[in-house]
């Protein structure tokens, strides 16, 4: 996403700054909710993700939240929590969970800074980057379970891993 050199003194910077500066340096729209949290919003190929950080002093926890809608007919549930679990076996670095009121798809990450360590521009952007990239991964896999009738193994098939080498 962004080359995150020279771009700020970490010295005792807070983690929702890092988050600020990362954004201005890639002309991401943002909103700074409050002095621990932070709305952005990051464009991909299917769609515009709504991705939320917050930082949790009381665990030292910087949090985020990546959404898009998502909103299954009743029916298809049961193969979309089962695609779920699937692509969360395939998820390292967070984990998918439909917020059914809310009609969203959410991915999770919670970055652990515990004794005073920092979030460096690099944590945050390949957090941001993970977040995009797994998005983008299973998003059509999501869709063929709900609305094209797939199996979850069809559906799943789709969702490739990472290319290696270039064409």
């Amino acid at each position: 996403m962004a080359n995150t050199d020279n771009f700020l003194d970490l010295g005792e910077a807070h983690p929702i700054d890092v988050v600020e500066t990362l954004a201005q340096s890639n002309d991401w729209a943002f909103d700074r909710v409050t002095d621990d949290q932070i709305a952005m919003a990051i464009e991909g190929q299917w769609r515009t993700y709504s991705i939320t950080l917050a930082w949790s002093d009381y665990d030292e926890t910087l949090r985020m939240i990546c959404t898009f809608d998502m909103d299954p007919p009743e029916d298809r549930l049961p193969t979309l929590h089962a695609a779920l679990n699937d692509a969360n076996d395939k998820c390292w670095a967070g984990g998918f969970a439909l917020w059914r009121d809310q009609k969203l798809m959410v991915y999770r990450y919670g970055l652990l800074l515990g004794g005073g360590a920092i979030a460096a521009p690099e944590q945050v952007d390949q957090m941001l980057s993970a977040a995009v990239a797994a998005c983008e991964r299973f998003y059509p896999a999501f869709q063929m379970v709900c609305w094209g009738d797939n199996s979850v193994e069809a559906a799943m098939s789709i969702a490739m891993t990472g290319a290696y080498g270039r064409a």
